[in-house]
């Protein structure tokens, strides 16, 4: 309880309510949801702002601010597709997927760009938990707290998407 306070004031004395650590798993989480490059920093400041609005609002901090920012990503990246689907056909969306660089050599390139389409491929549900137990590392019993979900729901979630994902990367013949 009292590293719970003393790390609570250390974050309120930089006036960050994220440290670097829960900025790149926010990152992560955004970018594994399909939200472009560009819009990254925009996820983090909302995630930021949701985390100021509880406290200004005199809501009492999360338990994990981690997992609860993770999760909000996850939702803010759900939102963006919704948004993005109304705007764009989903074709457009993935050719500039295919423009962006990967440094890692070009089988890693392939394998990225496949495992970004068939995340595309699935539906909201199944692409938030698999993002967040696989992406941002969460167990599973903290997905379905904070998802407000039973924790079969988000195994059975996950286990339709891995064998959606499986099956596409199979198809596709990249692994």
């Amino acid at each position: 309880m009292l590293r719970r306070k003393a790390r609570r004031a250390q974050r309120d004395d930089h006036g960050d309510p994220l440290d670097a650590a829960q900025e790149r798993r926010v990152r992560a989480v955004l970018a594994l949801g399909g939200v472009p490059q560009t819009d990254l920093p925009d996820g983090v400041q909302q995630v930021r702002l949701r985390l100021l609005e509880r406290a200004a609002k005199g809501d009492e901090a999360p338990r994990d601010v981690s997992a609860w920012a993770a999760v909000v990503a996850s939702n803010l990246a759900m939102d963006w597709h919704r948004a993005k689907r109304r705007q764009e056909r989903i074709g457009e969306r993935l050719a500039s997927l295919r423009q962006l660089e990967h440094p890692s050599g070009e089988d890693t390139s392939v394998l990225s760009l496949a495992v970004a389409q068939g995340l595309d491929e699935l539906p909201d549900s199944q692409r938030q938990v698999l993002v967040l137990r696989f992406f941002a590392d969460l167990p599973v019993r903290s997905i379905a707290d904070e998802l407000g979900i039973p924790e079969g729901t988000v195994k059975s979630r996950l286990h339709t998407a891995v064998r959606a994902l499986r099956a596409r990367l199979h198809e596709d013949e990249v692994v």
